[in-house]
């Protein structure tokens, strides 16, 4: 009896074992099967992403910036004392001009986790070019989380992202990273500028609408020229500052010009 105990035992165990074997083989073809799919999911988004950028111009390189000749609007912030309220901008925040080290003209310093926009809604022509000067000022680029400026379809800052509709994002903690695209119609441009030699210094930035597209320069370099409008879109630039600085980084902008084209 104790025998036939011993080798029931026996076969239990030997079939338990058996049974772990089975589980780890069946668990690993279970994962080469999941890498398998991840790895086909991934190559479909690529795909997809490729198709969402065609028509972008990515990276091309020095242009020759054709600006509007009709003036629309201009800021720099010359009739402001140091400290007081740019009353040619809303937020969410607060808007006040300061002066930068080594920098001539005075500044707009952009409050973390605050909205910008004009304060006179303005009425802009089918095409025009909206430019204006970015200063990043920290020790190092990390100190600063990404800055997004574009067109939204009101002019409200009640809310850090109010109805943004077309925005291009300047990811400084990513050192190069920039995206550029839209809501309506949907699309999404990664692209690359080395945004680390532009700290405590002066990027120029221009966006060039035509209609429905725009072409976005930085330092007189295109990074995009794709359709980023709807037809009916509305247009009310906006600047979103920065979520967080740390060690006492911050974003300061001066110098906005729009201008229109006679022809």
């Amino acid at each position: 009896m104790r025998t036939d105990k011993k080798i029931t035992g026996v076969l239990l165990t030997l079939m338990l074992i058996s049974g772990i074997e089975a589980h780890a083989q069946l668990g690993g073809l279970l994962d080469k099967a999941k890498e398998k799919a991840t790895k086909a999911i991934e190559k479909k988004i690529d795909k997809n992403s490729l198709s969402e950028k065609s028509g972008a111009t990515i990276n091309a390189g020095n242009s020759n910036i054709v600006t509007g000749d009709s003036l629309v609007f201009t800021e720099d912030f010359s009739a402001f004392q140091p400290g007081a309220s740019a009353t040619s901008f809303k937020t969410n925040g607060a808007a006040n001009v300061v002066t930068a080290s080594g920098q001539k003209g005075k500044w707009l310093d952009l409050r973390d986790k605050a909205i910008y926009k004009f304060s006179r809604q303005l009425n802009y022509p089918r095409r025009f070019t909206l430019s204006f000067d970015i200063i990043a000022k920290a020790d190092q680029i990390k100190d600063i989380a990404p800055l997004s400026f574009g067109f939204a379809s009101d002019n409200s800052v009640r809310q850090y992202a109010s109805n943004i509709g077309t925005y291009v994002q300047l990811h400084y903690y990513d050192a190069n990273q920039v995206n550029i695209g839209s809501n309506k119609p949907e699309k999404f441009v990664n692209t690359t500028f080395d945004l680390e030699p532009w700290i405590n210094r002066p990027l120029h930035i221009v966006l060039s609408v035509d209609g429905e597209r725009m072409a976005v320069y930085l330092n007189n370099i295109k990074l995009a020229d794709t359709v980023l409008f709807s037809p009916a879109a509305a247009k009310n630039f906006y600047i979103t500052a920065p979520w967080e600085y740390a060690n006492d980084a911050g974003v300061l902008v001066s110098n906005f010009k729009v201008s229109g084209f006679r022809n």
